[in-house]
């Protein structure tokens, strides 16, 4: 009796020393634009939360969306805005056409070698070399080498912003290499010397940005918090939570942290910009 009282009260210290779940886990699927930064978020909102769970994956923002409608995340995390279409699968599985939450605001970052000379494009030079009409950085002011195209998988909605608009809706060139995430662009960028690539600024380690330029007497601008905020830099664009409902409970616990000051500093500290 005496061993069995004390095993009892090994058990009562025990789960007093553990933190009760606040609620079911938080799940975040999407952007693969934003899952580092979603997972810093949810990282230093479980530390602030003892025994609340947020679990953060990527897959791209059209993956993202696709769970949303099926009803598998509790949050889709997108860099592109949900389509009509969308929005209407959405409504007819879930009665509602869902809830919009700019969190953050990214510049969409034109990479090349960091031995690359060339310094500035126009957005009707980075068209043409996306759509195959410029083959030649001499094209395009740069040295004498064939240019190797990297981009985005079409799940992505860093693809889709890209084509949208750079490309102006049409096709991207059959010679571009589509790769499965922003940090495998950067990595074939980093690792070729005649290559260029997109996605976005926080992942530009070890490359150089391309300053960009509206048209052809527009000054060059680079991907900077101020250029972002203010619009200058041509290829600014809103980051996305999507929900299905208003968010309610630990998820709008979650979401007001995300927007509050504390959570933009950590969107800056990232590398990419707060909303206003």
């Amino acid at each position: 009796m005496k061993k069995l009282n004390l095993l009892f009260a090994l058990l009562l210290a025990a789960a007093a020393a553990t933190p009760a779940l606040a609620g079911k886990a938080i799940t975040m699927k999407g952007s693969d634009t934003m899952v580092i930064l979603g997972q810093r978020w949810a990282e230093k909102f479980m530390n602030a939360n003892p025994g609340q769970i947020v679990m953060v994956t990527g897959g791209g923002s059209g993956t993202g969306i696709a769970a949303l409608i099926n009803g598998t995340t509790d949050i889709c995390q997108s860099s592109r805005s949900m389509k009509q279409d969308e929005k209407l699968k959405l409504r007819d599985r879930f009665q509602t056409m869902g809830i919009e939450i700019p969190v953050a605001k990214d510049g969409l970052a034109v990479y090349v070698h960091e031995s690359n000379g060339l310094k500035e494009l126009t957005m009707e030079q980075l068209k043409g070399i996306y759509m195959g009409t410029f083959t030649n950085w001499k094209q395009v002011g740069g040295k004498d080498a064939t240019i190797i195209l990297y981009g985005r998988e079409n799940s992505s909605g860093t693809y889709g912003f890209f084509k949208e608009h750079v490309l102006g809706g049409r096709d991207f060139s059959a010679r571009v290499q589509t790769l499965p995430g922003t940090a495998a662009v950067v990595n074939a960028v980093s690792k070729d010397p005649n290559g260029i690539g997109y996605g976005g600024a926080a992942y530009a380690k070890g490359l150089r940005d391309v300053a960009m330029k509206k048209d052809a007497k527009s000054a060059a601008v680079l991907p900077t918090a101020a250029n972002v905020h203010d619009n200058s830099y041509p290829l600014s664009r809103p980051l996305f939570f999507y929900l299905r409902k208003a968010p309610a409970g630990d998820t709008k616990k979650f979401v007001d942290w995300i927007l509050s000051p504390d959570g933009q500093k950590l969107a800056v500290e990232v590398g990419y910009f707060p909303v206003k």
